[in-house]
């Protein structure tokens, strides 16, 4: 009997948290779980996604503390409009078709404001004195002043890419998007997808070249 008690006990501590389940669950089942009422489903998704949107509002607008406030607009878009959200599509999608609006939008007003470009050209002057977020304190100083130096230049290449090409670039070459899924998130057609591509690709070839040698 004794026995009996000590195996019911195990089970019950080797089950899983609320938070640990959520954690299981793909993008659907956690936006499910969110729409039934669990308080911690929308927190899991503002996690796995956070991060990734940031850096790609960053890489199409070029202001990172701009990019904080837009990904933040992009989580109040999506939790008040959650449960219109076709659950037969991709949510990744979604949350990145909100993004990329906020970003052309940004981009859109600040090209429309003089004042507005100059302060962020300003503010990006010395950004390469900050600390970069991918940054590993394992890597020997050498190798990591190559990466700092790489990816100032690689920043620096994809800034200078006209807007409908750069959002494109960044989706496929930084977020890893599909074909189908920037056609979606930029209301574009297949073919366009590709053609911006194509040119972003060739563009960014011969933008990078001259800042490597």
């Amino acid at each position: 009997m004794l026995k009996l008690l000590v195996n019911d006990r195990d089970r019950e501590a080797r089950q899983p948290t609320p938070r640990e389940r959520l954690k299981q669950l793909d993008d659907s089942g956690v936006v499910a779980a969110h729409l039934e009422g669990d308080r911690l489903a929308f927190g899991e998704l503002v996690e796995r996604y956070q991060n990734r949107l940031l850096n790609f509002v960053y890489r199409t607008t070029g202001d990172r503390e701009r990019g904080e406030d837009l990904v933040q607009e992009t989580f109040i878009r999506v939790y008040r409009h959650l449960h219109r959200f076709d659950q037969s599509k991709k949510f990744s999608t979604w949350i990145y078709t909100i993004a990329s609006n906020l970003a052309k939008n940004e981009l859109r007003n600040r090209s429309r404001n003089p004042l507005v470009l100059f302060q962020t050209l300003m503010k990006n002057r010395d950004a390469d004195t900050r600390p970069l977020e991918w940054e590993d304190n394992t890597y020997r100083p050498d190798d990591l002043f190559r990466k700092r130096h790489l990816k100032s230049q690689v920043d620096s290449a994809v800034d200078q890419l006209p807007e409908h090409h750069r959002t494109v670039f960044v989706l496929r070459e930084m977020e890893g998007k599909t074909y189908e899924e920037i056609a979606e998130i930029t209301s574009t057609n297949l073919g366009t997808v590709k053609s911006r591509l194509n040119r972003a690709r060739n563009n960014f070839a011969q933008l990078i070249a001259p800042l490597l040698d």
